[in-house]
């Protein structure tokens, strides 16, 4: 056996990873921007899915803060005009859906309405608990220009409350009712923090 064969075989495999590693590195530096920019259009896609974009005149994007409450991290995005606060637009996740954790973005006007709802990510059932999506149901735009003055009403209607459930899933929007409601009480506590 010749030793000069495993040690070009060596050198082929090295050369070929190194040109692989670097065909890799110029085609993650010419996109990065783009990526970047699609990522930056699909946040504001879903912030101006619950809040006009004719309400506010700041960079809803980069206006963010993070707050912790009850152990959960949320990202705040705060909508503003002429440097007056209008708006915060809340991510939150509940972990008492059907299938597991449901994330949420919820937009509260500084009067303490809410604007809009909207699913973000989910795994409930489809069919049944999907409904909390706009595009299955109008069901999440029945929080639009809610406030919390009537708190005994924030329950879907097997509880008592006044929210609408759905035939055979009651768990989805009661998880979703919840925790809409305890994220416009935590914008209600913390909303002098929010906009400071």
């Amino acid at each position: 056996m010749n030793i000069a064969q495993p040690t070009l075989a060596a050198l082929r495999i090295g050369l070929f990873s190194f040109i692989i590693v670097g065909l890799v590195s110029v085609v993650y530096h010419g996109t990065k921007e783009k990526i970047a920019d699609n990522e930056r259009r699909a946040l504001l896609q879903s912030l101006q899915s619950v809040i006009d974009k004719r309400l506010y005149d700041n960079d809803l994007a980069n206006d963010k803060i993070q707050l912790n409450a009850n152990e959960k991290n949320h990202t705040i995005y705060r909508a503003r005009k002429a440097g007056q606060p209008i708006a915060a637009i809340i991510t939150s996740t509940t972990t008492q859906g059907y299938n597991g954790t449901i994330d949420l973005l919820i937009a509260l006007n500084v009067s303490g309405t809410i604007n809009g709802v909207r699913v973000l990510n989910h795994r409930e059932t489809p069919g049944l608990g999907d409904a909390i999506e706009l595009k299955k149901s109008p069901w999440i735009l029945s929080f639009n220009q809610l406030t919390l003055k009537n708190l005994d009403q924030w329950a879907v209607k097997r509880d008592g409350g006044s929210f609408d459930q759905f035939t055979g899933a009651t768990i989805t929007p009661r998880a979703i009712v919840n925790e809409v409601k305890n994220t416009a009480v935590f914008f209600q506590q913390q909303q002098h923090e929010i906009f400071q």
